[in-house]
């Protein structure tokens, strides 16, 4: 499954180069020149790591740094002209987890991005994932709601690891297929809709309340009442 990385460059030319390198060495590449687009497409889709430059127009980098950050653990490496030893600290302290100087070598840049992916892919391998009472081993690949445990078909553990890991954000239809079948059914398919069905009667049944919620027009979202 292709990893999808956000890049948020307000110099286009620097933009349409990242964009270029990162689609051929495999990656999904979604491109905002501004801060709040970037924000915008943070929000309607996850991605796997976010490229970020400080000097922005509308909402500049430290602060989408610092929006990211606290919505979820994606990654960011921080872009940027700046090299002072008080950019670098403020950027990383805004929650960048690391810091490349303008001009660069794509081939660093993409050691980084590796790094942060490789390191972000390890620790979710022994995530526990917490959300309501519900509690996601996905070590083992077992549910469960408060002491009893929950038995799940492949897919349904699948598609509730992806609620889990993105907790109070809207997943519209084509991320859910990408992630969770890996290929598009095509618009007429119900797929979605028959598997948050099956979850939802499994969640409920077992003591919890509806938490994987309808947004009409948009797709799905984990999140409490």
């Amino acid at each position: 499954m292709q990893q999808r990385i956000l890049i948020i460059e307000d110099e286009l030319e620097i933009a349409n180069y990242l964009r270029r390198g990162l689609i051929l060495e495999g990656f999904q590449v979604s491109v905002a020149y501004d801060g709040p687009q970037g924000l915008e497409f943070a929000r309607e889709a996850p991605h796997d790591l976010v490229v970020l430059d400080l000097m922005l127009p509308g909402i500049d980098g430290v602060e989408v740094a610092r929006r990211l950050r606290a919505a979820s653990d994606v990654p960011i490496i921080i872009l940027t002209a700046r090299d002072s030893i008080p950019d670098r600290v403020t950027g990383l302290e805004a929650g960048a987890d690391d810091y490349l100087v303008k001009p660069f070598a794509f081939a660093e840049l993409l050691a980084r991005i590796r790094v942060q992916l490789r390191r972000r892919q390890s620790a979710q391998q022994s995530d526990i994932l917490r959300f309501a009472n519900l509690t996601l081993d996905t070590a083992a690949r077992e549910l469960r709601i408060g002491d009893r445990r929950i038995d799940l078909t492949a897919k349904e553990y699948d598609l509730l690891d992806l609620f889990m890991r993105h907790p109070n954000q809207v997943l519209t239809r084509e991320v859910i297929y990408d992630r969770v079948w890996g290929y598009d059914f095509g618009g007429e398919s119900n797929i979605i809709e028959v598997y948050v069905r099956y979850l939802r009667q499994k969640l409920e049944a077992a003591g919890s309340a509806r938490v994987i919620q309808t947004v009409r027009g948009a797709g799905y979202i984990l999140r409490e009442d």
